[in-house]
């Protein structure tokens, strides 16, 4: 079996290569640190399984798993990221992931993760589950950050967390302006005027940690 570990931290893929090697024995292992190597990897041969984090330099990260997903659509992904459930599981999900971890609770859950996801199914926690019905045909229930597109609520994370419309622009790779029309459409969605505003939301709903 193949399986490929995305990530920027060498330390994180170190780690998760230790858990799985004692699980998967006749496991061979693959590595990309950035978006650019992520591709190039996914190009040299085929994996079975893909374990990426959601934010590595190159390019955004729901935008990164939905475009792998369309290339290499049987291959299932597992998501693992620093951002609780609440806030990327769902979309994550939706974007085409067959699973998604915290790196909090990935020591503990990791092995079981890959297998219901190797045998086809998801692997999401009962939180999320919970949420997931919830949303089913009930639009009304949905939270102001919920209507957001995927890049306006990557943009909203970004602002609470303080950075301003530069940096943003710089980590995305897409121009000021661009980033300063999502920042007025996420305005407008949720009826708010200022940063302020966004950040006292995002807090208060801990979209940021």
């Amino acid at each position: 079996m193949n399986i490929l570990l995305a990530d920027d931290h060498a330390v994180v893929r170190q780690g998760l290569r230790l858990i799985l090697a004692n699980e998967f024995k006749k496991a061979k292992f693959g590595e990309a640190r950035d978006t650019t190597e992520l591709y190039e990897r996914l190009k040299q041969e085929p994996w079975d399984v893909l374990i990426m984090d959601l934010s590595m330099p190159g390019g955004s990260g729901l935008n990164t798993l939905k475009q792998i997903k369309h290339d290499y659509p049987q291959m299932p992904i597992l998501v693992l990221s620093m951002y609780p459930e609440d806030q990327y599981a769902v979309r994550t999900l939706k974007a085409g992931a067959s699973g998604y971890l915290t790196k909090e609770s990935a020591s503990d859950e990791l092995v079981n993760a890959m297998q219901k996801i190797l045998r086809g199914g998801k692997y999401i926690n009962a939180s999320v589950a919970e949420k997931l019905l919830l949303q089913l045909g009930n639009e009304d229930a949905r939270a102001p950050h919920e209507l957001l597109s995927d890049r306006e609520y990557q943009v909203l994370c970004m602002i609470a967390s303080g950075k301003e419309v530069g940096q943003i622009a710089e980590e995305l790779t897409l121009s000021v302006k661009t980033v300063s029309t999502y920042r007025a459409r996420i305005l407008e969605k949720m009826n708010m005027k200022t940063n302020a505003e966004l950040t006292h939301y995002a807090i208060e709903n801990k979209l940021v940690m």
